[in-house]
């Protein structure tokens, strides 16, 4: 079994602590550590670089099978690796869809066999993504790949009644349902936010209200049946306001924010470039800073990169017919370093929280989110929160290149990641 010392790592950015690995496990932790338990270790030199337990994303999109032009389970996990994660957990929308237990499957080994994160499949709601009929959902959850989490992201399950039935099916062993809030007839058309850019460019408007509406329904909803409902990338300031009150009644809700939502806005869709078109759509800056409030003080539990990768042809042409979505899986830290540490509204112990503690908890992600201390899996990631440099795509790990952040300073590097006691990552370079 292998030894790694990590020597003066700040553990959740705190005081420079000695961190032992010791095959799978954390082995001991401690300041100055020596003797016959260090005997032999590897050693990685922290200087005080922030080390945080491995990230975990509740929202990642792998494209694999059908769509390997975008990015394959093994480019994907790869790119998590490259961003400190060692958990990822991969939305439904593939061809074919992950409605069935046999697809689940298939996206769970070959996460298994690629071995640079662990993959959870999120199972689709329902059959086809086409809202009419309740997929699997048992068949998914007693699967190998044991799904918990379900959701047609892409599209929203819009039938209320059909959202009711889901809720009440996963409430039987504990699952969670995961809403993408559009509702579909307001945003027919819709570009981009709807407001005064979007009068201003002549693009179709994509309403707050069609994202607060659908919320405001699944909560209640899930306060009639008594169960778990989860809110993909939340994006307005009225969202903020009813999670925040849905959770002042008790409701079992939790919601996630994309980092591109903490930091664009739509002033960059005055570009017309297309790396700008996403699923819900950059909004103001207004609501920018109402999601930065809100994951501050917990309204919003979680950050979930929704990425979403596309090959060139798909974005490099005009707006119009441009697809939806950005890379995000090896910038996120970064953003999150910019937007909520750098100005002081959270600390790397609540980047922690955001990052791994609450989405593993969230998705069930067993030997994940686990805290940094002695007989707990080594699933670990090491950040240089030091280091700022400008974001080049030709050095992602991911197949395709559609970042908004080309050419961009951000702040923090991770330069380690470790898999139950494995590097991934080491010194930057993927193992």
């Amino acid at each position: 079994m292998s030894k790694i010392l990590i020597r003066g790592a700040k553990v959740l950015g705190g005081e420079p602590q000695d961190v032992l690995i010791n095959g799978e496990t954390i082995a001991e932790v401690g300041t100055g550590l020596s003797g016959e338990s260090v005997e032999g270790a590897e050693v990685v030199e922290a200087d005080g670089k922030v080390l945080l337990p491995g990230l975990v994303d509740l929202h990642t999109h792998l494209r694999e099978p059908g769509r390997e032009d975008s990015e394959t389970v093994l480019t994907g996990t790869r790119a998590a690796a490259s961003g400190g994660y060692t958990a990822v957990f991969a939305m439904a929308n593939t061809f074919p869809v992950a409605d069935t237990a046999g697809v689940v499957e298939q996206v769970w080994r070959l996460g298994r066999e690629h071995g640079y994160c662990d993959v959870r499949p999120i199972g689709a709601v329902t059959v086809g993504l086409d809202g009419k009929k309740l997929a699997e959902l048992g068949a998914m959850h007693e699967s190998a790949a044991g799904v918990t989490v379900f959701s047609d992201d892409g599209k929203c399950v819009h039938d209320a009644v059909i959202m009711r039935r889901a809720l009440e099916y996963v409430k039987a062993f504990g699952g969670v349902v995961a809403q993408h809030a559009q509702e579909p007839r307001l945003t027919e058309g819709a570009q981009m936010n709807e407001g005064v850019v979007s009068a201003e460019l002549g693009l179709g408007g994509w309403p707050a209200v069609a994202e607060e509406s659908i919320i405001a329904r699944d909560v209640l909803l899930a306060e009639h049946v008594g169960s778990r409902v989860h809110i993909c990338h939340l994006s307005t300031a009225g969202s903020v306001e009813i999670v925040r009150w849905a959770k002042s009644r008790g409701i079992d809700v939790t919601a996630e924010v994309t980092p591109h939502h903490l930091l664009l806005t739509e002033e960059m869709v005055r570009s017309y470039n297309p790396v700008y078109k996403v699923n819900p759509p950059l909004r103001t800056e207004r609501d920018v800073l109402a999601l930065r409030e809100a994951l501050a003080d917990g309204t919003i539990d979680i950050v979930a990169t929704d990425h979403a990768p596309h090959p060139h042809e798909d974005k490099d042409c005009e707006w119009a017919a441009a697809a939806m979505g950005m890379v995000g899986l090896e910038t996120a830290l970064s953003v999150v370093q910019e937007t909520m540490v750098d100005t002081g509204l959270l600390d790397w112990a609540g980047v922690a929280d955001r990052m791994s503690f609450t989405p593993a908890r969230i998705g069930q992600a067993t030997g994940h989110g686990r805290p940094v201390s002695a007989g707990e899996p080594a699933n670990l990631t090491l950040v240089d929160t030091a280091y700022r440099g400008s974001v080049d795509p030709a050095g992602f790990a991911s197949r395709s290149r559609n970042t908004p952040y080309e050419g961009r300073e951000l702040p923090g590097r991770v330069t380690h990641t470790w898999l139950r006691g494995k590097a991934t990552l080491v010194d930057g370079k993927l193992t």
